[in-house]
């Protein structure tokens, strides 16, 4: 008990009173600034209150590009932001932005929180960034104020606002949409003008910016998801105690689980909510499957610029983690865990707008394909 005390006591001391800025592009109430509430909420606590975490949402501090310029030169503190802005640093990050890479939010978890993405982390020191962890957008889905898009032909001539980066740039060009890369304090703007026709993001993101006054159709793909790193600036990392800087990567960690989970309950919720407000179609796997087999070519030209050892690490992580995922749904079927299984089932088809016959006509199907 005397080692335990003296032991918090040296704790306390290696931390002083110091007041993190935090930004993101997010309203208030959004996952992602909910998150970040969590995290202060962790770091206050854990730090006897010494530590504290003010948030800045809603672009306050302007838009991820500048943001994310502002952590790496030391002008702001933290930041979450999309893996593609940190491509900007370290491009290998926009291997996560690979259209239709995954199925599930499960996988990106076991791909981010492996050695693919510990790798990652690992490359932004360099670029003046400490990289605590990753959270989520979610993703992503088509929404236009021109038509509903059920085939690759309803894409094409349509303004698309993308995130400023080339593989969406190329990627939605070859789908034959005019991609038109803006920063997103500018998107709810160009789409009221009509300088935009559409734009892509995840439920959620669509719900809390009210685009559904500005766009008609929410056409529902899943074509990329957004993962979010976390980052702080190196400057003031270095900066810190060693005690200090464990509360805040083990903050991260916990809030970044906590942050994930309402993510995916919101993208059902906001998806059941923009059903009053929009007109949402599901785009079929076979049209899925077509612009999947058109953007593959833009993906293979950006993956070979990267450095070959972390493609290669991705590639065979990511194939580890599908394998992984359907030997624990097949298992999930006959043992102990179904219950977990048929839960996530559910919760699938409901976000795909399934209910009663549909739904249950769906579990019946998947249970005898898993038996």
């Amino acid at each position: 008990a005397v080692l335990a005390a003296a032991w918090a006591a040296a704790s306390a001391q290696d931390i002083q009173d110091r007041v993190f800025r935090f930004g993101h592009v997010n309203p208030l109430g959004h996952h992602l600034s909910l998150g970040v509430q969590k995290f202060a909420e962790i770091v206050g606590a854990r730090s006897g209150g010494k530590l504290k975490v003010q948030e800045f949402h809603t672009s306050s501090l302007g838009g991820e590009q500048q943001q994310f310029s502002a952590v790496q030169g030391g002008a702001q503190d933290m930041v979450v932001l999309s893996a593609t802005v940190t491509g900007g640093a370290v491009k290998e990050f926009t291997l996560l932005d690979i259209p239709f890479s995954f199925t599930s939010g499960e996988q990106v978890d076991a791909l981010v929180q492996g050695p693919f993405g510990k790798s990652l982390l690992q490359r932004l020191p360099e670029r003046s960034l400490v990289g605590l962890g990753f959270w989520e957008a979610g993703f992503r889905q088509f929404t236009n104020s021109r038509r509903p898009i059920q085939t690759v032909e309803d894409l094409k001539g349509l303004k698309l606002r993308v995130i400023p980066n080339p593989m969406f740039v190329e990627s939605f060009a070859a789908l034959g949409a005019n991609p038109v890369p803006m920063a997103f304090p500018e998107l709810y703007g160009a789409l009221e003008s009509k300088a935009m026709d559409a734009q892509e993001n995840p439920f959620a993101i669509i719900a809390n910016s009210k685009f559904y006054e500005v766009q008609k159709y929410l056409s529902v793909t899943n074509h990329v998801y957004t993962a979010s790193p976390v980052l702080i600036s190196k400057k003031l990392w270095d900066r810190l105690s060693a005690t200090e800087q464990k509360i805040l990567q083990d903050a991260a960690v916990e809030a970044g689980a906590y942050q994930r989970r309402l993510s995916r309950e919101s993208a059902v919720a906001a998806r059941k909510e923009l059903e009053s407000k929009m007109q949402i179609n599901d785009v079929s796997p076979a049209t899925l499957a077509r612009m999947r087999e058109l953007t593959a070519p833009v993906a293979e030209k950006f993956a070979a610029t990267y450095d070959p050892a972390a493609v290669k690490l991705y590639r065979a992580e990511l194939d580890k983690v599908r394998a992984d995922e359907s030997v624990h749904l097949r298992a999930g079927a006959l043992d102990e865990n179904g219950p977990l299984v048929h839960l996530r089932l559910v919760e699938a088809g409901q976000l795909l707008g399934l209910q009663g016959a549909l739904l249950d006509a769906l579990l019946a199907q998947l249970a005898r394909h898993f038996a």
